[in-house]
């Protein structure tokens, strides 16, 4: 698989391009979306869900991800991530070439039923399909499996979710072969005290397929359980550029974390990113040649860089 991490402290996935346009009406046009991968790389992102083998009568916005996968591959150092529904999905997948696997298992049977027309346990089982599939496959073409457990953190439509239920899907999803299991907040529920008591006992029930977290600004809260979830331990977070996403099965489940602004808070805690900032920001015009019109949101791009800042890397230096 691509990319070393020896050299940064924290991964940024850039979601945008699989979360951040299935929420947006109009369909980005292949070719732009190729270009905004590419110059969402070249600023140093070494990660990047670019889209979801999920049937384009369902989301239209989607229906070129084979494509894309098969662009994106093509960039040195980038690990390509694609969602996959159900098996069907991680099939095409593989077909394309991609690195990574994500699968969109809900702890919320009514978001569940709702997203994906299956029953969390239904959805395990798929996952353990998969993930039999990819066992079988040579090595240089086998892809990983990761699940972020959505609606880890509360539904928007069931409310509340068990903490222990999240905790059994995690052990489920371990014992049915995936490499790593994180949680999602997909209604932005979450607050700092409940992530750093979950990513907590996560990692005690799961130890290292412990996995990423994917934040929400809905309330507000995304970049406070951050700084949660890096006290636990937790180094790979999800994010998208502009804040566009948002999960079009959950009601009023808006507002990625926004990867500029990310990218500053780690950069500016003196955690390694990678990431040119000045680079990342540039990126957003070829999203906005994409999407005309389209509105965007950030406070980094909006106040620019402070003055006299350094990365992390440079301060380590002296």
């Amino acid at each position: 698989m691509p990319g070393s991490r020896s050299d940064i402290d924290v991964l940024v996935s850039e979601v945008g391009p699989r979360d951040g346009l299935q929420s947006v009406a109009r369909v980005m046009p292949t070719e732009v979306k190729n270009r905004w991968i590419a110059a969402l790389a070249a600023a140093g992102v070494r990660e990047i869900e670019v889209g979801s083998f999920v049937s384009p009568k369902l989301l239209p916005q989607m229906a070129d991800t084979d494509q894309v996968v098969r662009e994106a591959v093509k960039i040195d150092g980038l690990t390509v991530l694609a969602l996959a529904p159900n098996l069907r999905g991680a099939e095409r997948g593989i077909a394309a070439g991609v690195h990574k696997l994500n699968f969109p298992v809900s702890a919320s049977r009514e978001h569940s039923l709702s997203n994906i027309r299956m029953t969390p346990e239904q959805a395990i089982e798929q996952v353990r399909k998969a993930c039999e599939l990819c066992a079988g496959l040579p090595p240089d073409s086998r892809p990983s499996v990761e699940v972020g457990i959505s609606t880890a953190f509360g539904c928007s439509i069931e409310g509340s979710v068990s903490e222990d239920w999240v905790m059994k899907m995690a052990q489920d999803l371990v014992d049915a072969g995936v490499t790593s299991v994180g949680f999602s907040d997909t209604a932005g529920c979450a607050n700092p005290v409940q992530v750093k008591r979950m990513f907590t006992r996560l990692q005690r029930e799961i130890g290292s397929r412990s996995g990423a977290a994917h934040f929400h600004n809905t309330r507000g809260q995304g970049l406070a359980n951050v700084v949660a979830a890096l006290e636990t331990g937790v180094n790979t977070f999800d994010a998208s550029q502009a804040g566009l996403g948002g999960c079009p099965y959950a009601p009023g489940a808006t507002g990625n974390i926004v990867t500029e602004d990310l990218v500053f808070l780690l950069e500016a805690m003196g955690l390694r990113t990678g990431i040119d900032l000045e680079r990342l920001i540039a990126a957003r015009a070829i999203l906005l040649e994409g999407l005309p019109g389209e509105s965007l949101y950030g406070h980094l791009p909006n106040a620019g860089l402070p003055k006299g800042f350094a990365y992390a890397s440079a301060r380590r230096v002296r």
